[in-house]
């Protein structure tokens, strides 16, 4: 199959399995008689809208004046983000088959052809669906639906090739290689920095969410009480509850900006922040049943120390990750350390929650909308107010981490290892390593003392045994070096089977030489020929030999 194809095949399974999981729960409902006047036309007509909030096209909404509510038209574009995973899901699955089927380089082929198809699915979608009291722009319904589609299927291409180069084909690794020291250093920084605001960013989001959990857990009989009060029955509860579900990540978000001071707006006139809740109406909706009081107490400001600790999560990974390559350049220009390392971690902080604030800016902007209907047409937080806000709690709680990060790394204590009481590398290589160079130290040294000890006065007999016991000696000391060597290999018992020869004596060593000098000498790689040996080799004809 040609690759464009295929990517038109994935995307496309995209749209329509997407589509086919909001009308099989609109249909649930219209059949436990939740929607009495919508019919299976309307059913199809309201998951295609569904789809399309789904996937950040907004709606617009013209209701006739006998409706009961004060606005006829507007603007929905109050997007459900749990939605909005459903396609980002399949999209990431997608990506990753897709990666598995090119090779290097190939990938834009079946990704633009898949981005194109899913352009065509959107257009038709609100072609279809338009008419009546909500209708969407063709070119919006082309547009929008992109930004999960086109995100989730690269993420998951790029989670599945785990190279760059092998999606876009071009080697930028290979690249940074070609330049100097200080441009490596600045990319590995800058790459560890915007990791860093990502861990602070899901952290913060993560905090949001424990503190919406939390709330409904305080307020649980306001809620029952609300479900109670409408009175919907069981299709209506599951309805609702099903769009509430779909609204859990923008509620997540907004918790995040009242953690960060900033706060959020349920309408005109109803704001909501740590200072206090401005009240006014709200929709009946269960979970709205968890907002705070109108009046908090002084401690409710407690809760900024949430995006602090997400600051400090992000200060001690960035610390563990061990990228502070503006702190390496400024101590090489600068030899004042106590200047250096405050001014770097101030930096290092201030780029952190920079990259923090912007991405949760993004989200904020994503869970801001309007329902389009009388004062429902602000509702969400303050993107620029949240930027601010957390991003200078991120930066002081990357601050923190960076200097409080080496006393939170617990290492569990140990004994060093053989060979490492020195300051040397106590494992079995670096033991080999160690050996090899004390060999050649020794081999040196023993050619310098030869060649001092032999002299034309003792050519006889006498000095050519003294040669040939050192030379047993040698030789022994090079068995003992060859089987040490085999005992690091074969672990702990052969250690102490070396420390049992060595305990024998000199005799003993003397012996083991005697029967195995050749065997050694070809084991002994790096053994060095002495002036001595080379001398005794040109006399191997006399009787002594």
């Amino acid at each position: 199959m040609p690759l464009w194809l295929q990517g038109v095949l994935e995307l496309g399974s995209v749209a329509v399995v997407s589509y086919l999981l909001v009308l099989l729960t609109v249909l649930m409902v219209w059949l436990a008689d939740g929607f009495d006047t919508l019919g299976l036309i309307g059913g199809f007509v309201l998951s295609g809208h569904v789809w399309l909030l789904a996937h950040l096209t907004p709606l617009q909404v013209a209701l006739d004046p006998g409706a009961g509510l004060p606005a006829t038209t507007g603007t929905l574009n109050l997007v459900p983000l749990g939605l909005t995973l459903v396609p980002f899901a399949l999209a990431w699955q997608a990506g990753r088959r897709l990666a598995r089927a090119c090779w290097e380089g190939q990938f834009w082929q079946p990704y633009l052809s898949g981005l194109a198809a899913y352009c065509a699915f959107g257009a038709a979608a609100a072609l279809l669906f338009s008419g009546g009291p909500v209708s969407a722009s063709p070119v919006a319904a082309a547009v929008f639906p992109l930004v999960p589609v086109a995100l989730g299927a690269f993420v998951g291409a790029y989670r599945a090739s785990r190279s760059l180069p092998g999606l876009i084909g071009v080697n930028a690794a290979a690249w940074v290689e070609r330049t100097s020291q200080y441009s490596r250093w600045a990319g590995s920084y800058v790459w560890a920095v915007l990791r860093a605001g990502f861990v602070a960013a899901v952290a913060g989001v993560g905090a949001g969410a424990a503190l919406l959990a939390a709330a409904l857990f305080w307020n649980w009989n306001d809620v029952v009480g609300v479900y109670q009060r409408l009175g919907t029955g069981v299709p209506g509860d599951t309805a609702l509850t099903g769009l509430q579900l779909g609204y859990l990540p923008n509620l997540a978000v907004y918790a995040l900006a009242w953690a960060t001071g900033a706060g959020f707006d349920l309408g005109s006139g109803t704001h909501v922040s740590p200072l206090g809740t401005d009240a006014g109406p709200v929709p009946m909706l269960p979970a709205l049943a968890a907002l705070p009081p109108a009046e908090l107490p002084a401690w409710a400001l407690v809760v900024v120390v949430l995006p602090v600790l997400a600051g400090v999560l992000a200060g001690w990974w960035f610390l563990r990750e061990g990228e502070n390559h503006l702190d390496d350049w400024m101590a090489l220009r600068l030899p004042a350390r106590w200047i250096t390392f405050p001014l770097s971690t101030l930096l290092t902080g201030l780029f952190v929650g920079a990259v923090a604030g912007v991405l949760v800016m993004l989200l904020s902007w994503l869970a801001h909308g309007s329902l389009g209907l009388g004062r429902l047409t602000d509702v969400g937080p303050d993107g620029p107010a949240v930027l601010l806000l957390f991003g200078a709690e991120v930066a002081v709680g990357t601050a923190v981490g960076c200097v409080v990060g080496p006393w939170l790394e617990h290492e569990p204590s140990f004994a060093p290892p053989r060979g490492a009481e020195d300051g040397g590398d106590g494992t079995p290589a670096g033991r080999r390593e160690a050996r090899r160079r004390r060999r050649e130290e020794a081999a040196a040294r023993r050619a310098m003392r030869s060649a001092g000890r032999r002299s034309p006065q003792t050519a006889g007999g006498a000095g050519r045994n003294g040669d040939d016991r050192d030379e047993v000696d040698r030789d022994g000391a090079d068995r003992d070096e060859v089987d040490r060597d085999g005992a690091d290999q074969h672990g702990t018992d052969g250690e102490r089977a070396e420390d049992r020869r060595a305990d024998a004596g000199p005799w003993a060593a003397q012996e083991r030489a005697v029967a195995g000098s050749r065997s050694a000498e070809a084991f002994d790689v790096d053994a060095v020929e002495t002036p001595a040996a080379a001398s005794d080799a040109g006399a191997s004809g006399s009787p002594e030999r």
